[in-house]
């Protein structure tokens, strides 16, 4: 079986009312990106303040968290976020810092989010929020974004939330379309309801799409507890985990390299070792980088 790769989403939209000690700034984002690669993590995903509703990412921030990161973890595989779409924008708006960081030889793994999803909180009647927010990407949206990956050769990080946009990522694979890869199967918890539930007969669904490819994937709960969920079965059946302060959602208020360690701590217990960064770059197909 191969060695586990361990991704953490270090902030997201989470604010500091939540979560105290999720990192907002970039000296945050740096020491918190350390201290999960120390855990066990291999892969970094995090945002800058840039929210979802804005129609361009500054690569600024990114820029210079990366350079900090690389400094002492030249192996790290880092990869940031992008704004939703609608009429407000455009894809080449919305990839540009994508674009931008790979010019600047700091980026090897990019998002390819295939399909649009409503999200919004549950409120205190235990109802979906009542939100005009739809994460939007056309299918003309996905051919930009596999397109520009392809040409640039980054690998991708493949976000699922329903199953319709996994149907879209393999038919890309299926004609050959799809640079290198890591499926990540999103399932909604508690507090984020979208998706299929984070429990066995989902993964299933999802696993008995995937038979056969030979791609790569990975288990993640936003608005939920993925160590308490599919963490074992992922390790169990050959896949991989996503945690982090960007997708936890709990009684507590850890810190993102305490999740990372629940992880690694687990996988140890079930006989599973830990994917070094440069493990998972040749897993999921991240180019070398220049050291």
């Amino acid at each position: 079986m191969q060695p586990l790769i361990i991704e953490a989403a270090i902030n997201g939209g989470t604010r500091k009312t939540t979560n105290p000690h999720v990192p907002r700034s970039v000296d945050e984002i740096v020491a918190s990106a350390y201290a999960s690669l120390e855990a066990g993590a291999s892969i970094i995903h995090h945002h800058n303040d840039d929210g979802l509703r804005e129609p361009r990412h500054a690569s600024a921030p990114y820029r210079e968290a990366w350079t900090a990161i690389y400094r002492e973890r030249p192996d790290a595989v880092l990869y940031p976020t992008m704004g939703g779409g609608g009429p407000h924008t455009t894809i080449r708006e919305r990839y540009a810092h994508v674009e931008e960081l790979t010019d600047a030889g700091l980026l090897r793994m990019a998002v390819v989010d295939p399909g649009s999803v409503s999200l919004g909180s549950v409120d205190a009647d235990g109802l979906p929020t009542p939100v005009d927010l739809v994460y939007q990407n056309t299918f003309a949206d996905v051919r930009y974004m596999a397109d520009r990956c392809r040409e640039r050769g980054l690998a991708v990080h493949v976000s699922i939330f329903e199953p319709g946009f996994l149907r879209v990522a393999l038919a890309y694979h299926a004609v050959g379309r799809l640079p290198p890869a890591k499926i990540q199967l999103y399932f909604g918890g508690p507090a984020l309801p979208f998706g299929l539930p984070p429990a066995a007969p989902g993964l299933d669904a999802y696993l008995a799409m995937l038979e056969g490819t030979g791609l790569p994937w990975m288990v993640g709960v936003i608005g939920g507890d993925v160590s308490s969920t599919l963490a074992a079965l992922a390790i169990d059946r050959g896949g991989h985990v996503r945690v982090g302060l960007e997708d936890y959602a709990g009684p507590t208020q850890p810190r993102n390299e305490e999740l990372v360690a629940a992880i690694a701590e687990m996988a140890k217990r079930r006989g599973r070792p830990i994917a070094t960064p440069d493990e998972a770059a040749e897993i999921i197909g991240v180019s070398k980088r220049e050291r």
